[in-house]
């Protein structure tokens, strides 16, 4: 691999233009000197192509005639990367703003880490920019659970070491050109929620190790508050992508506890939803 290797970075849109075009004026503020855009279009209906097209055309956009979701979307522009020369690819919510050293950083680290397959940075609220939101994560495959490592702490250096993580998430994580040729695309039967995980499952079957760099930042959208992650459509399908990840990764012992384990959780969401009279 090059010293400086050719990083393909893609952003999913759907009828996000202005969280897109946000994301991108940070990306202009990078400092690595070898990467691409790739705005992938999901069928957006709010003039998005154009827009964007417009105040970043220095990005390259991918229209879908249909809403392929999160993995369809950022399949479809895996696969324009790995047709041109891109030996690193880059996944990045549109949603999120980046630190300008958050790609050397990744890259450094993805380099010098043996059998490095999937590195995720450190992820932060943007709208509390010291609160992490993302510092690694951990699977128990006897309860039938997944949970971001740190979420909700304030920052204070706790989790700045780079170590070997449960999953990259989907959020950011950068990964190669020979682990996708390995590994395959993720997979798009996961509606929404779970193609992380299992993507970085599969790599990890595959012999490669999951890592978390702290020194590369990024700020993700998302409300601080527990309520609001809270929605009926939310826990509905990360219940079902839950259920597929683990029947499809658990060993046979961990199904005396996890089925059950996860029935009672999701039971006690549902309630919380109910309680708190969101729709």
């Amino acid at each position: 691999m090059a010293e400086t290797p050719l990083v393909a970075v893609i952003l999913v849109n759907w009828n996000g233009k202005d969280l897109t075009a946000e994301c991108l004026s940070s990306l202009r503020g990078v400092t690595y000197a070898n990467f691409r855009i790739l705005v992938v279009d999901n069928a957006s209906s709010d003039g998005s192509v154009a827009a964007l097209q417009r105040l970043h055309p220095e990005v390259d956009v991918l229209s879908l005639p249909t809403n392929r979701r999160f993995a369809g979307g950022n399949n479809a522009g895996i696969a324009r990367a790995l047709a041109g020369d891109a030996e690193l690819i880059v996944l990045l919510n549109n949603d999120t703003i980046v630190d300008p050293e958050f790609l050397t950083m990744l890259v450094g680290a993805f380099q010098s880490e043996p059998r490095a397959g999937m590195i995720a940075p450190k992820i932060l609220y943007h709208d509390h920019p010291e609160t992490l939101w993302y510092a690694g994560a951990e699977i128990s495959f006897w309860t039938g659970a997944m949970h971001h490592v740190g979420i909700r702490e304030t920052d204070r250096g706790q989790h700045d070491v780079r170590r070997e993580t449960g999953y990259a998430t989907g959020c950011c994580l950068l990964t190669s050109r020979t682990v996708i040729r390995q590994i395959g695309l993720l997979d798009e039967s996961y509606f929404m929620y779970g193609e992380d995980a299992d993507w970085s499952m599969r790599a990890r079957k595959a012999g490669y190790r999951i890592l978390y760099e702290p020194r590369a930042r990024v700020w993700h959208k998302i409300s601080v508050s527990a309520g609001g992650h809270l929605s009926w459509y939310k826990l509905r399908n990360k219940f079902l992508s839950n259920g597929r990840f683990f029947a499809r990764h658990a060993a046979w012992y961990h199904w005396f506890t996890f089925p059950w384990a996860t029935i009672l959780v999701n039971a006690g969401s549902a309630l919380r939803y109910l309680l708190t009279a969101r729709r």
